[in-house]
């Protein structure tokens, strides 16, 4: 099967799209499909490299920090896409390069599936300041871009039940994304020797870790308000990676006087991050705007328990007591923290069984397999409705 993947977001960003594509991709291709991907290039001007087709853009960084918009439409390697003649369009970002999976699904008879990622009625107030009229317009936007897909694709049950709240009627299909996890199998224990002492990190400290994009709705002001009540001064919180929220975080890290129990280490290179992951006992995150939240799989399969903020979306990853725990509040966050801590064993056995979970559950080749089921249905759809259209004419 020829397979476009067209999206707003790719390397060098990380984020969980990124993320996606890349392990989609890969397990695509490894089940013998050929894959292309269509991009927003990082500037004005429109190239290809390899499988990979970017067309030019500007920046928006108005509206969200690092987004970028499509200001040409790119003809001649749009034309070469088309000439290509995907069997199907798989769509993962709503904005720019949606239109032009629409153009190159329409133009080459071929359905388009679509995978919502982000819940933006909690990004809204990056352009919106009303939460009410935030939440409306993700509705009326999510609705008006699904119509147009043949099936949709979601990460949990979480994103499934807030599209079926905004009304979508676009066929729903609960895939959880994949990850190429061989990648935090093998790492040198020299290289986490090596950091823990640039990172001033002592044998005998417990390290909590987030990491993640550092942004208003990641909610990682709360894991400092948190910290601001462990009086353990060997308890550290580790916090990997950036964003505009960072000098924020960082001055009410210095406002609560736990700047010597609070490291903020910068992005990271992507082929480092499993080392990072591996400085900590615990994993941490207090956001409730994750559609499914790929770090809580990246932990779990360096077999690391997590302790993770109550969210729908952690239902099948967070088994309280065998995985790690949620938590409601900061008392109860307490409480399991302690449990955590004072008893490293059960700690550590929450951590094997974590990572037994993420290999289990989250390969990119399974992912794959459960992709192309749908794309083999879309395709069948797509195929029938011409032939009944064809056999009226």
């Amino acid at each position: 099967m020829k397979i476009l993947i067209t999206t707003d977001w790719y390397k060098p960003a990380v984020n969980g799209v990124v993320t996606s594509v890349l392990s989609l991709a890969e397990g695509l291709e490894k089940l013998g499909h050929e894959v292309r991907i269509l991009t927003l290039s990082g500037s004005r001007h429109s190239r290809k490299e390899g499988r990979v087709t970017y067309i030019g853009s500007a920046g928006a960084g108005k509206i969200y920090p690092s987004a970028r918009f499509l200001i040409t439409t790119g003809h001649k390697y749009i034309k070469e896409l088309e000439e290509w003649q995907p069997d199907v369009v798989h769509s993962q970002c709503e904005f720019s390069t949606y239109f032009l999976a629409k153009k190159i699904a329409k133009d080459c008879g071929c359905p388009i599936v679509h995978t919502y990622h982000t819940i933006y009625e909690d990004y809204t107030s990056y352009f919106c300041p009303s939460q009410r009229v935030g939440k409306h317009l993700a509705a009326f936007y999510s609705r008006m871009i699904l119509r147009t897909a043949d099936e949709v694709i979601v990460p949990t049950e979480k994103i499934s039940s807030l599209l079926e709240g905004y009304g979508v009627e676009t066929p729903v299909t609960v895939i959880p994304s994949g990850l190429r996890l061989e990648q935090f199998s093998h790492v040198e224990c020299s290289r986490i020797s090596e950091l823990r002492e640039e990172l001033g990190i002592s044998d005998d400290d417990m390290v909590l870790v987030y990491l993640g994009r550092l942004a208003r709705e990641k909610n990682v002001d709360e894991l400092l308000d948190l910290m601001k009540d462990q009086g353990d001064p060997g308890l550290k919180l580790l916090i990997v990676g950036d964003g505009p929220y960072r000098g924020k975080l960082q001055e009410e890290a210095d406002a609560g006087n736990i700047t010597d129990r609070v490291i903020f280490t910068g992005m990271v290179d992507p082929s480092e991050v499993a080392y990072y992951y591996r400085l900590g006992q615990i994993f941490v995150s207090a956001s409730t705007s994750e559609t499914q939240g790929l770090t809580y799989i990246e932990a779990m399969a360096c077999g690391l328990p997590l302790l993770c903020r109550q969210d729908k979306c952690l239902d099948r990853v967070v088994k309280n007591g065998i995985t790690g725990y949620t938590y409601r509040d900061a008392g109860d966050f307490k409480i399991k923290l302690g449990l955590m801590l004072h008893n490293p064993d059960l700690a550590k056995e929450m951590g094997g069984r974590a990572g037994e979970a993420a290999f289990t559950g989250y390969s990119e080749t399974g992912f794959a397999r459960k992709v192309l089921a749908v794309y083999t249905r879309a395709v069948v759809r797509n195929r029938n409705i011409q032939l009944r259209r064809a056999a009226v004419i």
